[in-house]
């Protein structure tokens, strides 16, 4: 793959007008001006998707997800039951919050395991590095 003739002569293009009103089209799309996914952090609008709770069919309640995040939780949707009627009752909208409340604590479980175990291995690091300086200002 070549390199871009701009790039590799040193003159970068600047940002085009319709990136920005893309970025602007997104934020207001997602509802505010600093949108993250609620699962894993991701702050890119253009990542950001919106996540019917509930499932579109039960509820409009929505959630700020990123594009891997939101599909996690979507397809884990796929497990609910499906409608016990054609019209849907107040304790079956309710129900299916409550079911898409839960895969989102679900797969934010899966999120903090491994945050945690991230935090972890670094405190292994730095507790082995400090416990080697420590030896070595001994000798």
């Amino acid at each position: 793959m070549s390199t871009p003739k701009n790039f590799s002569q040193g003159k970068f293009r600047s940002i085009p007008p319709d990136a920005e009103r893309r970025k602007q089209q997104a934020l207001q799309r997602l509802g505010c001006d600093t949108p993250r996914c609620g699962l894993c952090g991701e702050a890119d609008p253009r990542c950001l998707e919106l996540h019917h709770i509930a499932g579109q069919a039960y509820d409009g309640t929505l959630a700020p997800l990123c594009r891997n995040c939101h599909r996690k939780a979507s397809d884990l949707q796929r497990e609910h039951p499906l409608k016990i009627a054609n019209e849907v009752t107040l304790a079956e909208r309710v129900a299916h919050f409550l079911l898409g409340l839960a895969d989102l604590f679900a797969l934010l479980v899966e999120t903090c395991r491994t945050f945690a175990v991230a935090l972890l291995d670094y405190v292994r690091e730095q507790s082995a590095g400090s416990a080697s300086s420590t030896l070595e200002g001994r000798t």
